[in-house]
């Protein structure tokens, strides 16, 4: 055994060890894993197709190549070496992704923007930033993740870029077809088929989706249908005009939340029948790429979502309350956004180095409305408000919402091993709503004691310019040394302004938030056998929106404001071990190691809330460490996975005790171990996978409304099955 190489397998144990004693390290970045040359993670190049990434923390998921339970979109899995980042469990159909990290909600990964191929799939990128669709992970080629620095860009928020890389258009064939068929416990049933080739100038690539289930809870069944076509039509070398349309629908059936007694009798009871929830999402991008010159690379984009989601049900705020028939709460939302994206990447060289410049403009309307009220209108899916008295409004709003931006990008590399690149964005928003809501207040018996409609007009125009610093140093082609700043900016949504809801509160004078982000790290490999990322990581939250415990009417509720001063910093580190590769050579068996282990401190410095200051940040558990080992031996492969998140709260003054609602409280230390195995043979594969296979009773969030109110449980032990054919 070499030198490099007996440092490579000392530096993978010392982290663990450490963690042992005193809970230290890890986070995730990076690599290059193997089954045998064959990636699953990495980090993006310094310019990535249309993206700059110097300098800035990045991360590269290659979906393709894990050995995981694809078909339920499993995040715990897909996600298991992404540093630092925290997943609420909705459910175990993978309708619906929910990611936050660093002190950011995670409910529907509204804190990141989300896109799929470069641009926005959200339901208003800044009025309403919240993912209702997540495209299914056996259509994805690679996911990849730019931390908060990547505000310049893509956008302005605090968690950075999301963005899901489908598969691309053509290969060497005419046609070829990859299908997977999957089933699972409680009735899962998952079927995936593909197509894919080339004829002349045109290159297409489209697949359908369907899945269905019951849910591990009563009440728990959906169904879903998601379907993608994307053509390619390349008129020379240079220009390339494309056109993709993604739809997608279900509708699922909602078990209720539970209080933490109900928990702690039986996680898997439901006692609401009544409640549904359906999403229906249409996205249309049309794309023209034209490569000036082999230095200089146009892309405009032209992108529109028409789409809807509706939620109806029994929202007693306490949650043991029996749904015994009658009224139900009935909320609708249309949203209807176009966009124009135009960006440049042009090369050059000064001196003995290649410099690259970035530069360009978005334009962003979105037209969107919202409705709310009680309707009596039976037990089913029935969405629909009625003019007659078995319809009471509670609110109606639209909610027009413009957004103009301007953003460039440069790296000056100043040497063959150290580069800077500044940014800039300017950046135009006007956030409007117009409509009327009810003001109600109830006593503790739940009886009206107070009731008036208000007409609301808001007209919130600003404009700000956004900066930041990035810093790279290649100490040789296998080591690099980054560091990074940037401001971020997230404005008030419209859920944010107005939603009625018994358990739940939203100050009326709540405004954005304004803060920066910052990295500073080292990553790398060693003998291609040991590769590692790991930084230390600061956010500075201005005007931090959040929730809190309040006592209204006799009554506990969360109340949405801005509470205050938030500071969060910690270390996130990644390892990853080929075992094997370290002692000896093969070419029949494998064994890759990998710790993920990220430590974060989030406090609140300075509130005007009282019982706030000095207590922790929301959903940020100061433990989150991931685990785990790939077996392979010819074409078989095994994988271990283990996940332990410490304890976390669910509110900003930090109460521990539920009450009825369930809605307050913290989220307690749970630890989570899947299973997957696979095989495969030419064009056949067989895959197995068991989540959660210790069958742990736990919880990762603590709802407000829909899913809810109240503790939604994570799933018990279920069991999957795949075939797959590749053609």
């Amino acid at each position: 055994m070499d030198c490099k190489r007996l440092l490579a397998y000392v530096l993978f144990l010392l982290p663990a060890i450490g963690m042992a004693q005193d809970s230290t390290r890890n986070k995730l970045e990076e690599v290059e894993v193997t089954d045998k040359k064959q990636s699953n993670f990495g980090h993006m190049y310094q310019v990535d197709g249309m993206k700059i990434t110097a300098g800035k923390k990045s991360e590269v998921i290659n979906v393709e190549h894990l050995n995981v339970n694809k078909a339920t979109n499993n995040t715990r899995q897909v996600y298991a070496k992404v540093a630092g980042l925290n997943i609420f469990e909705n459910d175990g159909s993978g309708l619906q992704l929910s990611i936050g990290g660093r002190g950011l909600d995670p409910n529907r990964t509204s804190n990141f923007n989300v896109r799929q191929n470069g641009y926005d799939i959200s339901a208003d990128a800044l009025g309403y930033p919240e993912s209702y669709y997540t495209p299914p992970a056996e259509a994805l080629s690679k996911i990849e993740i730019l931390k908060g620095a990547a505000g310049l860009q893509y956008g302005t928020q605090f968690g950075g870029l999301l963005n899901f890389e489908i598969k691309q258009p053509g290969n060497d064939k005419k046609f070829s077809l990859e299908s997977r068929q999957t089933v699972g416990s409680w009735n899962f049933l998952s079927s995936f088929n593909a197509i894919s080739g080339t004829a002349g100038k045109l290159k297409y690539y489209a697949f359908a989706h369907y899945k269905k289930g019951n849910g591990w809870r009563p009440n728990s069944r959906f169904e879903s249908f998601n379907g993608y076509a994307d053509l390619h039509y390349h008129f020379n070398e240079k220009q390339m005009l494309g056109i993709e349309y993604t739809h997608m629908n279900y509708l699922a059936q909602q078990p209720g939340g539970l209080s933490d007694r109900m928990f702690e009798e039986d996680p898997r009871q439901s006692n609401r029948a009544r409640n549904w929830f359906s999403v229906n999402w249409n996205l249309i991008d049309l794309e023209w790429d034209y490569r000036i010159s082999p230095r200089t690379r146009l892309q405009t984009r032209a992108y529109t979502l028409i789409a809807s989601r509706k939620a109806i049900g029994f929202r007693n705020p306490r949650v043991s309350v029996i749904d015994e028939g009658g009224t139900r709460d009935l909320l609708t939302g249309d949203f209807k956004n176009i966009a124009l994206e135009s960006r440049l990447l042009h090369r050059y060289n000064a001196g003995a180095q290649q410099q690259v410049l970035l530069a360009g403009i978005r334009a962003y309307r979105g037209t969107n409305t919202n409705k709310q009220g009680y309707v009596n209108n039976g037990n089913g899916a029935n969405f629909e408000f009625s003019d007659d008295e078995t319809t009471q409004m509670l609110s109606d709003y639209s909610f027009p919402n413009l957004n103009l931006a301007a953003f460039a990008e440069h790296i000056f590399r100043l040497t063959s091993k150290l580069s800077i690149t500044p940014g800039i964005r300017a950046e135009y928003i006007r956030t409007q709503a117009e409509g009327y809501y009810v003001q109600r207040e109830t006593d503790m018996r739940d009886s009206i004691i107070f009731e008036q409609q208000r007409n609301e007009t808001r007209n919130l125009p600003r404009t700000f310019i956004l900066g930041g610093l990035g810093i790279a140093f290649k100490f040789n082609p296998e080591l690099e040394a980054y560091s990074n700043f940037s401001q971020n900016y997230r404005s008030v949504t419209f859920s944010d302004m107005r939603i009625v809801n018994p358990t739940f509160m939203i100050d009326p004078n709540i405004s954005d938030e304004r803060g920066w982000s910052s990295d500073l790290g080292l990553r790398g490999s060693i003998s291609d056998v040991f590769r590692f990322d790991g930084n230390f990581f600061y956010l500075y939250y201005g005007n931090r929106i959040g929730e809190y415990f309040a006592t209204v009417s006799g009554q506990a509720k969360r109340k949405r404001a801005n509470i205050g001063v938030a500071q969060i910093y910690g270390l996130e580190t990644f390892m990853e071990l080929d075992v094997l590769g370290l002692l000896a050579k093969s070419s029949k068996f494998g064994v890759t190691l990998y710790n993920n282990l990220s430590l974060t401190e989030a406090t609140y410095t300075k509130s005007p809330i009282g019982n706030v200051q000095g207590n922790r940040v929301e959903y940020v558990p100061f433990i989150n460490w991931k685990a785990g080992a790939q077996f392979g031996y010819k074409t078989w492969k095994l994988t271990y996975q283990f996940s332990y998140l410490s304890e976390q709260y669910s509110e900003a003054t930090n109460a521990t005790d539920g009450g009825y609602s369930g809605v307050i409280g913290t989220i307690p230390t749970y630890y989570v171990m899947d299973l997957s195995a696979g095989w495969s043979y030419k064009w056949l594969t067989i895959e197995a996978s068991v989540n959660n296979l210790a069958n742990t009773m736990y919880f990762t969030r603590r709802a407000t409304g829909y899913p809810g109110p109240g503790i939604i449980p994570g799933d018990g032990r279920s069991f999957y099955l795949t075939a797959g054919v590749k053609l």
